[in-house]
């Protein structure tokens, strides 16, 4: 048995090193830190909307990068961050003054990549009548990548999903393996089998088949950030998501809800061939250690981590911590690449 092949040990992943537990091997080439850095260091963000098409369906597309793209520049790695059930893209580009950075696509455009995102079928700016499940997420996912390799040449990219957003970013990866590179799964959840917030759910699965659209307002918002473990999310970032969210009225859709009540596991982790990111907050009610560690240790890649953040409970992309899950992305993201042997 090698390394890569024995199960991962709970307590392991408990005490490891305060942010968890790093296992597997090391990617192909990848930039460093350094080198993924220093590509515009002295650049402003620059910023650019596109519209992908899923049929007649139209989908609001989003990007940053330092610098304004230029003729015969090289491509910089695409990050492509996919959203959860509650909230559209506009969790990744939270602006929120006199409180820090928590547009976690300016930081990462600062390190170099080239960063993307979308509102899936009737989120957002890409209102429709659909419940916008995994399955209608999958192929969202399907006609964004079109545009972003068009705009960038680049055929494979980075995906970072969390929560629902997870699970629709795996799944895109088991039916598109040659457009997946490495993959951050944050506040992901596998089967779902003692989960607190799924249990709680579960309660309303009827309406849930019988109704595409759910109530989403301000308060609903709010439970995000406070139903696990009250304190780890600031309060003033959970009321700009709330603004920036109600402008687009107060229903979402219901699929990814559907999903994930009477549907897992939609990801199945043997069909996932890419480098994986594991992420869960210390606090995180939608999936237990033992179901993400079942997922993690039927993963076919060595090239894989899972990693626990203190501090932090299901939204680390808004976690008053959340420079920790920035610092674990981008370790992952830039791993050098390995010797072989």
């Amino acid at each position: 048995m090698t390394n890569f092949d024995r199960p991962l040990a709970r307590r392991a992943v408990i005490k490891g090193a305060g942010l968890g537990l790093v296992a597997g091997g090391l990617a192909d080439a990848l930039p460093t830190q350094s080198a993924v850095a220093a590509t515009a260091e002295s650049d402003e963000i620059w910023s650019s909307e596109y519209w992908a098409r899923k049929g007649d369906i139209p989908l609001w597309m989003y990007r940053k990068r330092l610098g304004a793209p230029k003729a015969g520049e090289p491509s910089r790695p695409v990050l492509f961050f996919v959203h959860g059930s509650s909230v559209s893209s506009r969790a990744f580009d939270l602006n929120v003054p006199g409180h820090g950075e928590y547009s976690v696509m300016n930081e990462f455009a600062r390190y170099g990549f080239d960063c993307w995102t979308m509102d899936h079928e009737n989120y957002g700016k890409g209102r429709t009548s659909g419940n916008s499940d995994i399955a209608s997420g999958v192929e969202d996912l399907k006609a964004a990548v079109e545009v972003v390799a068009r705009e960038t040449g680049r055929q494979k990219f980075h995906f970072l999903g969390e929560s629902s957003g997870a699970l629709r970013a795996g799944a895109y990866a088991m039916v598109a393996p040659g457009r997946a590179d490495r993959l951050v799964f944050a506040a992901f959840t596998y089967k779902g089998e003692g989960s607190p917030t799924l249990t709680k759910r579960a309660e309303q699965l009827a309406y849930y088949r019988s109704h595409n659209m759910r109530k989403r307002d301000r308060d609903m918002i709010r439970s995000i950030a406070t139903r696990d473990k009250p304190g780890t999310s600031d309060p003033a970032a959970v009321e700009a998501l709330a603004d920036a969210e109600l402008q687009f009225g107060d229903q979402v859709p219901t699929g990814t809800y559907l999903d994930m009540t009477a549907n897992l596991p939609v990801v199945r982790p043997e069909k996932v061939l890419s480098p994986v990111l594991l992420v869960r907050g210390e606090y995180d009610g939608i999936a237990t250690i033992p179901d993400l560690e079942e997922f993690y240790n039927l993963l076919p890649n060595g090239d894989r981590q899972f990693i626990i953040l203190p501090g932090t409970a299901h939204s680390v992309v808004l976690a008053t911590n959340r420079q920790l899950f920035w610092h674990v992305t981008r370790a992952f993201l830039t791993m050098p690449a390995a010797i072989a042997t």
